[in-house]
């Protein structure tokens, strides 16, 4: 008898499964299992329905598909190989997770073009594509007319147990349900392993049931290692609700046509092996080399190619259309797509004298995030339920982005800390000029680190209006008293931590924070007042660390301060003067800009001659070392804060004008 012929359809679906087993053996590591299984899904998806462009892909109306089981990421090079992406050749499959490979062992933005959000830690990729839906649907309630939707595409997203086992996706899925985000489409590798091996030992939930009553449209593909047919339909329907994020859930085989290792825990991290990978082939009827790919299979998947290119020509005359008829509206929109900022939106930070009252610097950061809303139409952002203590609000702007109001630019993200980061992210991956803020408490900086590390990583340039900073916060004691926070925010590569130490510096910082859109920004933000200082200057934010108190000659003494601390720093010096000493006060908001200057910068700021310094910041000293020195102290914290008003804190710690005196005449004698 005569084998059948194998179908097209087969040997595309078949060519993902045996790039993501070659590569992997090549490599001697990697996951296999997930792009086995979900081959599939991927071939329907990027085949019948993803709108792209492989020859652009920064083409802006792209549909944007996101792999949140970053792992499998060889589904996701396959895809992009296989559709004509320049980015991803058959030798870029072949040095899969080698050093310099535009293939990491899991996607990065800033390696591989076509790769939409770096998924890295499991549940960050289908939060950071909330981001994503939540970027569309407001720019399309905000430039969009009924005869031109120049803002109109999906987000799809494949995602796995691990990913809905993470408390990070649930929180961003459930405010996807309440915002009624109808163009999210995520498609769940529903296949019961995991490393320990069988779901049953931890994850017997129905998931479906979960996220249908978070409010968002469920469907389930009983067969998803064959059935292209179903996977194809549920998409259909899902596409069809506009009023409701989808899931589908479709059921795979982890390592589908492995005879041996499919359905196992040990398909999930591991090569095949070359004996399995033979079994394999022979268990798909594939019968070519490693890496070859049958020419029929690229002539298919590369339709892409035309197709994207008559999409991204017919959105371009819409857009040229638009641009006749609504000119002011489509050169706002073509500005924000450059990246680029409006002229003179700094115009109206604000500037202070010590005349003016000294305030919090969390409200300091309200009075600007006043100052610029009117003159910066892309900055989106809110609060994890803390508006009227982190001060986020826009002055002038009522209402927020409801389902109803998606055009308004304020974010409610709930109790819900680590989704708010993610979206941010997801916000900034979009790439349309949006800039995406968010608050909460400095303490809670702790539920967003992986989030956090993720902006820095992927060079985003969000920004965390971080508040109440210290042992000030008072009465809600340790638990809300961040000590080691700054310090180990400080530690993030590529993140911009600023600790203003009044008005000035809070202006200063604000406008660093905005212009730096490859770079996270924290603002690190006090909920008690402080003065506003003579010589304080919003420009000098920028050089990181200042002198902005001085003596005649080389100091006896160099203190540096940041934030609330900053003013004991100044008014210890005026009494140490007083006394006949030589004293130099740092104003350091900004380490991290510090160490960018040059060395005579620095020098001429710290001279190495005066070795006798000490700083000030209510926060651990971990990472003042290099400006300590081994002569030199800080009034620091070494323990946790406590319950009590936030003046009796500081005093009780430390932090008051008499106690920096006498560290300081103790380094001086």
């Amino acid at each position: 008898m005569v084998a059948a012929p194998v179908s097209l359809e087969s040997l595309c679906i078949n060519s993902i499964r045996m790039l993501a087993v070659d590569a992997v053996n090549k490599s001697k590591s990697g996951h296999p299992g997930l792009p086995m299984g979900c081959a599939p899904m991927g071939y329907t998806l990027w085949d019948k329905f993803l709108r792209h462009n492989p020859k652009n892909p920064k083409w802006f109306n792209r549909d944007r598909f996101v792999l949140s089981a970053g792992h499998g990421c060889m589904l996701l090079y396959a895809l992009l190989h296989l559709t004509g992406y320049d980015s991803v050749t058959i030798d870029d499959i072949k040095q899969f997770r080698q050093w310099g490979a535009r293939t990491p062992g899991h996607p990065e933005t800033f390696e591989t073009a076509g790769v939409e959000v770096t998924a890295g830690p499991l549940g960050a990729g289908i939060s950071n594509a909330v981001g994503l839906a939540i970027a569309e649907a407001h720019l399309a309630a905000k430039f969009n007319k009924a005869d031109a939707k120049i803002v109109d595409h999906f987000t799809y997203v494949i995602m796995g147990d691990g990913c809905n086992q993470e408390g990070v996706a649930s929180e961003a899925c459930s405010l996807a349900g309440h915002l009624k985000l109808g163009k999210l489409i995520a498609l769940y590798d529903d296949n019961h392993i995991t490393i320990d091996g069988r779901t049953d030992v931890s994850f017997t939930e129905d998931v479906l049931k979960r996220y249908e009553s978070y409010g968002w449209h469920v469907q389930h593909v009983q067969e998803g290692n064959t059935d292209v047919d179903a996977i194809a339909k549920a998409i259909e329907s899902a596409k069809a609700i506009s009023d409701k994020p989808s899931i589908i859930k479709v059921t795979t085989t982890i390592g589908f046509g492995s005879p041996n290792k499919s359905d196992t825990a040990g398909v999930h991290g591991a090569p095949l092996g070359e004996e399995e990978a033979e079994l394999t082939r022979k268990s798909l009827d594939w019968p070519y080399e490693p890496f070859e790919i049958p020419n029929e299979v690229y002539q298919q998947y590369q339709k892409a190619i035309v197709r994207g290119e008559s999409l991204e020509k017919e959105w371009n005359q819409l857009l040229d259309n638009y641009r006749k008829k609504y000119s002011n509206e489509a050169e706002e929109f073509e500005r924000m797509l450059r990246g680029e900022l409006p002229s003179d939106w700094d115009k109206d930070l604000p500037s202070y004298t010590p005349k003016d009252n000294g305030l919090a610097t969390r409200k300091h950061s309200q009075i600007c995030l006043g100052a610029i809303g009117p003159n910066l139409p892309e900055l989106i952002g809110g609060s994890a339920d803390l508006t009227h203590s982190n001060y986020t609000d826009i002055k002038g702007e009522s209402g927020s982005f409801q389902p109803e109001t998606p055009e308004k630019r304020y974010l409610h993200f709930g109790v819900r800390e680590h989704a708010m980061a993610a979206i941010l992210n997801g916000i900034a991956y979009h790439n349309s000029g949006l800039i995406p803020y968010g608050g909460t408490f400095l303490v809670f900086a702790d539920y967003m680190r992986g989030s956090m590390r993720l902006s820095a990583l992927s060079e985003l340039g969000v920004i965390y209006v971080l508040t109440h900073d210290s042992i000030g916060v008072g009465e809600d004691g340790p638990t809300h008293q961040p000590i080691e926070t700054i310090p180990s925010l400080r530690a993030i590569p590529n993140m911009l931590v600023f600790r203003p130490g009044d008005g000035n510096e809070t202006s200063g910082s604000y406008k660093l924070a905005i212009e730096n859109r490859k770079r996270p920004s924290s603002l690190c933000l006090s909920r008690q007042g402080m003065p506003n200082q003579a010589n304080s200057s919003s420009k000098k934010v920028a050089l990181g660390g200042y002198v902005i108190e001085d003596c005649v000659g080389t100091p006896d003494l160099i203190l540096i301060g940041t934030g609330s601390e900053l003013n004991l720093c100044i008014e210890a010096a005026q009494e140490l003067t007083n006394q006949g000493k030589k004293i130099r006060v740092v104003s350091m908001p900004c380490m991290e800009l510090f160490e960018e200057q040059s060395a005579s910068y620095k020098e001429e700021v710290l001279p190495p001659l005066v070795r006798k310094r000490l700083v000030v910041e209510a926060a651990l000293s971990f990472g003042w070392h290099k400006y300590i020195g081994l002569d030199g102290d800080s009034v620091t914290m070494n323990s946790f804060g406590a319950s009590a008003p936030g003046g009796t804190c500081m005093e009780k710690f430390g932090f008051t004008v008499e106690n920096v005196i006498n560290k300081a005449k103790k380094l001086l004698n």
